[in-house]
């Protein structure tokens, strides 16, 4: 009986939420990493279009709103045509909380679950559909967040997301049958605008009670994204933290 062949490193990536931050990181990453990638925002910051003007054969960049699922499915078939067959998918677009769950209207609720877990879902699903009929096999990485295994005030819809995102995750390396790797990265809280919700007394308290003693960068994260797409981990259907140990 032969030995299974090892999924083939990833050759062109789609990447939501690539405009800023860890996003950009992850697509200046993956380019280093040897693939063309393909990633879209709600807004296209200069840093990107710069991207795509310095490498138009490697980079596909489109504004478009993660919800909008046909603005999606256009934009992966626009992309496809220009990069070729997409391989690998990153879900990273996400928005943040900065309420108590008491707080929070009914309409800001749906927009965060909308946002962050029903917009992956459906990317997620369009991809599959793009990438089955045309490659076959690739790599799936769902950026979620500590707070899917750690409570946190002030963040109970964004929480729920992110634990939804880590099921469907676990779920979804299932049904694959190992033509996808399927994985998360959970990082901790970094220094960015999502994060400065918390407020300046909780982030120093969650720095000091890290053993590490600083918040999370996306230098922490891109290797480990990068590993994920590139490398014959044989790792599927895992949650890996990135925290600094604050969740130990």
């Amino acid at each position: 009986m032969s030995e299974p062949t090892p999924i083939p490193a990833t050759k062109t990536v789609l990447i939501s939420g690539g405009s800023r931050g860890l996003g950009l990181d992850l697509v200046r990453g993956a380019l280093d990493g040897g693939a063309k990638v393909a990633t879209f925002a709600r807004t296209v910051t200069p840093e990107l279009e710069q991207l795509a003007k310095e490498r138009p054969d490697d980079v596909f960049v489109g504004s478009v709103d993660a919800t909008d699922e046909k603005a999606v499915r256009a934009f992966i078939k626009d992309a496809a045509a220009h990069l070729g067959p997409i391989d690998s998918l990153i879900n990273n677009a996400a928005i943040g909380q900065d309420s108590l769950h008491v707080h929070t209207s009914p309409e800001r609720i749906a927009d965060i679950i909308g946002t962050n877990l029903t917009a992956p879902l459906l990317l997620t699903r369009a991809f599959l559909r793009h990438a089955m009929a045309k490659v076959g096999r690739g790599r799936i990485v769902m950026v979620t967040s500590i707070c899917a295994q750690r409570g946190y005030s002030g963040l109970v819809a964004y929480s729920a997301t992110k634990g939804g995102l880590d099921s469907a995750m676990r779920a979804l390396a299932r049904e694959m049958h190992g033509r996808f790797l399927v994985n998360s990265i959970a990082p901790g809280f970094f220094a960015s605008e999502m994060s400065s919700v918390l407020g300046t007394e909780q982030l120093s308290t969650i720095t000091r009670r890290t053993p590490t003693g600083r918040l999370v960068e996306p230098a922490n994260v891109t290797p480990l994204v990068k590993s994920l797409l590139f490398d014959d981990t044989n790792l599927n259907g895992q949650v890996i933290v990135v925290d600094g140990g604050g969740s130990i």
